[in-house]
């Protein structure tokens, strides 16, 4: 009885998480992107150091999404279409893709693999926010 009544709650504290973690790792990868250039005029290993400290939050950000993405599933229960679960797979394949593309992106020694997995890593990121939002209806 407790628990249903909790219910509304202890959804709106997943949804809560999830977007918050959400914003972290999309926005702050969109907000990195844009800072680039001025850490690059700053000098030194300005932007190296810039890409630690987002890593210190992004990667939290990544696993609390990964967790309460596992619970959004699971609170959406058995119920769903064809539809649905297929746009799912795609969403996990995605997300799954942004964080090996975002490790690859940090293990990086030279410019092209930098841009490329850094770019690979924002638009499989992109995509699956974009796909969140259309599981969420």
């Amino acid at each position: 009885m407790l628990l249903a009544q909790l219910a509304p709650a202890i959804d709106g504290v997943r949804l809560t998480l999830h977007v918050l973690a959400a914003t972290v790792w999309v926005g702050g990868q969109l907000t990195l992107a844009g800072l680039v250039g001025t850490a690059r005029r700053i000098g030194g290993d300005a932007p190296r150091r810039l890409a630690r400290a987002f890593g210190r939050l992004s990667w939290p950000a990544y696993v609390v999404l990964l967790g309460t993405g596992i619970w959004n599933v699971a609170a959406a229960g058995g119920g769903q279409g064809r539809t649905w679960q297929v746009v799912l797979g795609v969403k996990i394949a995605v997300a799954v893709l942004a964080g090996v593309a975002a490790f690859a992106h940090g293990r990086s020694k030279g410019p092209v693999g930098l841009a490329v997995w850094g770019a690979l890593a924002a638009a499989a990121s992109l995509a699956a926010l974009v796909l969140g939002v259309f599981l969420a209806g």
